[in-house]
């Protein structure tokens, strides 16, 4: 479901950049959306989600089903009651917050103004998509992976419709795209009540911050909000400072952060949303050996997917923008723009991954001070390097933006890094036996499948001469057996299927 979601929302990026390309009116609406959507995975896939699910999993371990649902009714409560203050605040002092969050557009009245109307827009989408997020958090813990995996697809095909279908009838058509996020917010929603109601848990909200399981919550969430997201914070940074920038560097830092995006979302997000209810139940039972051994598969897991993507995202990077992108307002210059930002961005693609899988390592056992320190320490860097990495780029190649994307990857690796020493200093991950032997055959298998990549990848020349049809069969012919390969060294080296599968879940 996740991997649905994933391929069409580049789909989605594909009409979208098709019909507004990396404009100034593009640059206004990715930053009204970004802000939104940045909240949405503090609330909906970050930090919430990692202090609701280890309460609620010590809640059913219990085993009453009454204080279940008075958990579920008070959280509802109080998250959609904050949430809902902080749209109405948001949508009022619309200005402040693009002059919060795109400063650099403040000297574009015409640019400022469309993004300040855009967030007034988009801004409810947070509190409708968090709630969503909530009750999905809810339909996780019960295994009920499914659903909530599927929803984001609403989002996807309700801008992909914007596009194709409202844009046109209006005289400024990204303002499509801004109501299109509003409308998949309700959508969204909607779609996981009927799920809910099967498991007797449709949340009646009630204001109760005294709930001691609320207060566990946010006594959890607070500093989580920090520490499990400080990827996404420097993203977000990122976009502040691109909005100094040539115009174009924030559609461009978005179009090339939506393909890393993409195995991120299907095999990073999709294994860190099953390990946590996991480790949670392990913690909640005791079970510390199975917790490290689920650690030690989540880790295996996705270096199996990130290293060979994050090498073919990098060679392949202007092949794939050219073929996904380069039609209608996206420009030629856009994509070699776009190209450099997602070769950057691929670097820290293996980091942001792990960052996904050992965060719950610290969150199922109710630990959120030790993310906090290591976040701290990854955003101060991050920041540095901004400014060491930006300047000089921006002088000597005029890509500045390019030197976003690589701060933004070294901070990922100091704070993956960070995140995994704690865990082996404190004996939680359990390293198994044959990493030596997994290590080699995965630098074996991706650099058959480097190999081939190059062999079968013709110039930028050529993949401009073809047709749009020409162009895609080529690329998926490409991919793929730049894929077989990696599959089929990996079989002849000795890995097989049984290896990939989670560890059992006994005492």
């Amino acid at each position: 479901m996740t991997l649905l979601s994933r391929v069409l929302g580049l789909l989605r990026d594909v009409v979208m950049a098709a019909v507004v390309g990396a404009s100034a009116n593009a640059d206004a609406f990715f930053v009204a959306f970004k802000i939104p959507n940045f909240l949405r995975r503090l609330f909906a896939e970050g930090a919430f989600a990692q202090a609701f699910v280890p309460v609620l999993a010590d809640y059913r371990e219990d085993g009453s089903v009454v204080a279940v649902r008075a958990l579920v009714d008070r959280v509802a409560g109080v998250l959609g009651g904050t949430l809902l203050l902080v749209t109405v605040l948001a949508m009022v002092a619309a200005p402040l917050v693009a002059t919060v969050f795109a400063p650099g557009f403040v000297a574009d009245p015409v640019k400022f103004e469309l993004t300040s109307q855009m967030i007034r827009i988009t801004f409810p989408y947070l509190l409708l998509i968090s709630m969503t997020g909530f009750c999905g958090a809810i339909l996780n813990s019960y295994g009920r992976f499914a659903v909530p995996a599927l929803t984001p697809v609403f989002l996807n095909l309700s801008l992909i419709g914007a596009a194709l279908l409202a844009a046109p009838q209006l005289e400024e058509p990204v303002f499509a795209l801004a109501w299109g996020v509003a409308l998949a917010g309700v959508i969204q929603l909607l779609f996981q009540l009927p799920f809910l109601y099967r498991l007797d848990l449709i949340p009646r909200p009630r204001w109760d911050t005294r709930h001691p399981g609320v207060r566990r919550i946010l006594k959890l969430m607070v500093p989580a909000l920090f520490g499990v997201s400080v990827s996404q914070i420097n993203l977000l940074l990122d976009t502040v400072l691109a909005s100094f920038l040539p115009t174009g560097s924030v559609s461009w830092l978005y179009y090339s952060d939506r393909l890393m995006e993409l195995p991120l979302g299907v095999f990073g997000i999709a294994i860190a949303t099953v390990i946590l209810p996991s480790l949670s139940a392990h913690r909640a039972g005791a079970r510390m050996r199975q917790f490290g051994l689920t650690l030690d598969w989540a880790v295996r897991s996705v270096l199996l997917v990130a290293v060979p993507a994050a090498v073919a995202l990098a060679v392949l990077a202007r092949p794939i923008l050219v073929t996904l992108f380069q039609y209608g307002e996206f420009r030629p210059e856009d994509v070699a723009m776009s190209a450099l930002s997602l070769q950057a961005y691929s670097l820290g693609l293996a980091a942001f991954m792990l960052i996904k899988v050992l965060a719950p390592g610290y969150y199922a056992r109710q630990d959120t001070a030790t993310p906090v320190r290591y976040g701290i320490i990854a955003m101060a860097a991050n920041m540095v390097l901004n400014l060491a990495f930006v300047l000089p780029l921006m002088y000597w190649f005029q890509a500045g933006h390019v030197g976003l994307a690589l701060a933004t990857s070294v901070a990922a690796y100091l704070n993956a890094g960070l995140l995994l020493r704690g865990l082996l200093r404190d004996g939680v991950l359990q390293p198994q036996a044959g990493w030596a032997v997994y290590t080699g055959r995965l630098l074996l298998a991706t650099s058959a499948m480097v190999a081939v990549l190059v062999l079968l990848s013709p110039g930028v020349e050529d993949w401009l001469a073809r047709t749009l049809f020409e162009r895609v069969a080529h690329l998926v012919l490409v991919c793929g057996l730049g894929g077989l390969t990696y599959l089929l060294v990996h079989v002849a080296l000795g890995t097989r299927l049984q290896h990939l599968r989670t560890p059992p879940s006994g005492s």
